[in-house]
């Protein structure tokens, strides 16, 4: 999931002089978001339901090489456990993508459990 994000990031930073790619985290209503932040192609918030989708590609393959599941593998991946994923853009000026995922605590032996259960 990770790699999908962070590769996006790349991949649509590659035509900046001075790409910038960052993942960090932050507090959202309670909760803690994580995020990979670029300043590359963006896209059009019009558009933001299509991201998510599978084969739904908001670039041509002439412009960003790519097969069009890179984000709907994302979703599925943090969809599976039990977070949420979002996406901000805007044209020419780059793009975030929030994720969240459930508390997690140790208990016993390294396994995890999720604080409801």
């Amino acid at each position: 999931m990770l790699t999908n994000l962070l590769g996006n990031a790349w991949k649509f930073t590659s035509k900046q002089d001075q790409a910038e790619i960052t993942f960090g985290s932050e507090q959202r209503n309670g909760e803690v978001s994580y995020f990979v932040r670029d300043n590359g192609a963006g896209f059009d918030m019009a558009y933001v339901d299509k991201l998510f989708g599978a084969f739904q590609r908001l670039h041509t393959t002439g412009e960003f090489e790519g097969t069009g599941i890179g984000l709907a593998t994302v979703q599925r991946v943090i969809n599976r456990h039990g977070g949420r994923v979002r996406a901000e853009g805007i044209v020419n000026e780059g793009a975030t993508f929030y994720f969240t995922l459930p508390e997690f605590k140790e208990v016993r032996n390294g396994e995890q459990s999720d604080l409801t259960g």
